[in-house]
């Protein structure tokens, strides 16, 4: 599991609890690379979230 800083909140996803994000790792191998992920909950610019996978989809 790594940890990664909120860039930007891209929107909504369906359910109004559902958002997409991109985010920045800024721990482990896999540091400073940018994902784009959907998260649950309240998330704003500048959160921290827990991400459980850091490879990209194909």
């Amino acid at each position: 599991m790594a940890s990664a800083k909120v860039i930007e909140v891209i929107g909504d996803q369906g359910h109004r609890t559902i958002r997409k994000i991109r985010c920045r790792i800024i721990e482990g191998s896999e540091e400073g690379k940018i994902l784009v992920r959907n998260a649950r909950g309240p998330v704003r610019e500048d959160d921290v979230v827990h991400i459980k996978e850091t490879e990209m989809e194909r």
